[in-house]
């Protein structure tokens, strides 16, 4: 073979290899999209992505994450354990915005899907490393996600990535490094932690897996029983409440068994059921063990972010799984196996359409609804550095340059200078001025009313 030859199968070599980075950045550039748009056009799920906003505010202000949001002087580390968001504190310092948190969050995701997709790569072949990639970044688990805009959660996606990378090389030493920092991303992973442990203890390691599998007992333990307690303005930990409700443990578990055994089936069939024939499998059950006996409903189905950190575990569990069936089954078994990536594809396409990412072929993505510009008008009214109340229709787009508060916790000492609520929206008052008036004993003139925002301002 010629030189040039040589040169040319090398270069045709990388970008295969490259390919699934490729599909990790095309996939993340249209999740950015996706949720830019939806921060655009004001349509917030939640009041999270303010409440980690004004985190990093004080992360860079305080070095200590204090979020009035979500009520006077409140220690975010004392609502969930989460410090590691701490490391994007430079970065928001450098641009504060809203939409800072919502790239990093599908920065973070890509950076797993491409570890990911790479392991794919490696262990079945490129194609299959492309395929692995794709059905990963257009996954439910993914998009329900991004559509929830930021949480902490999304910081654990390259460390569970890099872990199961590990895991299927079988260089344990890296899966305990990559999984240790999970006990500062959230409390629960404490128990993710234990379970891997598990895991690298059947793949033959003992000493260490027993070793990992108690760091993440104690860290849970530790972190639920005594750092939570001691941040919380309560003294105690907010969700224990939320562990069997009403029910109880047993008959939590039972209430819409329907919903939650749809949640495990397609958690499992966007692997197109791969991900069983691996031991990594194993770590998607302490969430789902947690979610399933809580109280709360949001828990059980597929929507929110509270799958995502399973994408990563479930798709690594795959690429383990047909890598073992092709090295301890027969030819015929293989032949069959090796399919599963396009299964995984052709799933997550045939789902498309109706996903969040659906929108994107939607023109009315790009438009600006005349409730977009009254809302934004509305924001635009109030000056930076003024104090405001708002519910979650604004509430995202005021923190970055005004001291923010919700009308759901704010306190009637706080006297603001204006309130902006979508009146009758969100369990808003119909009349801004009217409420503001008599709960901070003050008096309030409405400034705006359109679109159904108004705008009240402190006399």
């Amino acid at each position: 073979m010629s030189a040039s030859t040589t040169g040319r199968v090398r270069r045709g070599a990388s970008l295969v290899a490259a390919a699934p980075v490729v599909v990790a950045v095309l996939t993340s550039l249209a999740l950015g999209v996706l949720s830019l748009r939806r921060f655009a056009r004001f349509e917030p799920s939640s009041w999270d992505n303010a409440i980690f906003e004004q985190a990093l505010q004080s992360y860079v202000d305080r070095g200590w994450p204090l979020v009035e949001i979500k009520g006077p002087g409140y220690n975010l580390l004392g609502d969930h354990f989460h410090p590691v968001i701490a490391l994007l504190a430079p970065v928001y310092a450098l641009v504060p915005s809203a939409q800072t948190l919502l790239v990093a969050q599908v920065v973070a995701i890509g950076v797993g899907v491409a570890v990911v997709g790479r392991l794919a790569a490696r262990e079945l072949g490129p194609w299959s490393g492309v395929a692995v990639a794709l059905a990963m970044g257009l996954s439910f688990g993914v998009q329900s996600a991004v559509v929830a805009d930021f949480h902490e959660v999304a910081l654990g996606v390259p460390l569970l990535a890099l872990a199961g990378a590990a895991y299927v090389r079988r260089d344990w030493r890296a899966v305990a490094l990559w999984s240790l920092p999970l006990l500062l991303v959230k409390e629960d992973l404490g128990l993710t932690v234990a379970m891997i442990g598990f895991v690298v203890w059947l793949g033959g390691a003992r000493r260490l897996g027993a070793a990992l599998a108690a760091a993440g007992v104690l860290g849970w333990l530790l972190v639920v029983t005594v750092l939570l307690p001691l941040l919380n303005s309560s003294g105690g930990y907010d969700y224990t409440g939320n562990l069997g409700g009403d029910d109880g443990v047993i008959g939590t578990l039972l209430t819409d068994v329907d919903v939650k055994l749809g949640t495990v089936l397609l958690t499992l069939g966007v692997t197109a059921f791969a991900a069983c024939w691996s031991p990594w499998v194993l770590l998607v059950l302490p969430t789902f063990a947690w979610r399933f006996v809580g109280g709360v409903p949001f828990y059980w189905g597929t929507e929110w972010h509270y799958s995502l950190l399973l994408m990563p575990v479930v798709f690594v569990a795959m690429v383990d799984g047909l890598a073992r069936v092709r090295r301890r089954s027969s030819p015929v078994v293989w032949q069959v196996a090796r399919w599963a990536p396009a299964v995984a594809v052709a799933v997550a396409l045939v789902r498309l359409p109706t996903s969040p990412l659906g929108d994107l072929a939607d023109p009315a993505t790009y438009e600006t609804s005349p409730r977009a510009q009254a809302a934004q008008g509305a924001v635009d009214l109030v000056p930076a550095g003024a104090s405001v109340v708002a519910d979650i229709a604004t509430l995202t787009h005021l923190v970055t340059d005004r001291d923010a508060y919700w009308i759901g916790t704010v306190m009637p000492d706080a006297r603001p200078d204006y309130v902006l609520v979508e009146a009758g929206q969100y369990g808003s008052p119909t009349d801004a001025a009217a409420w503001a008036t008599e709960t901070f004993g003050v008096p309030y003139d409405l400034v705006l009313i359109d679109g159904g925002f108004q705008l009240a301002s402190r006399r």
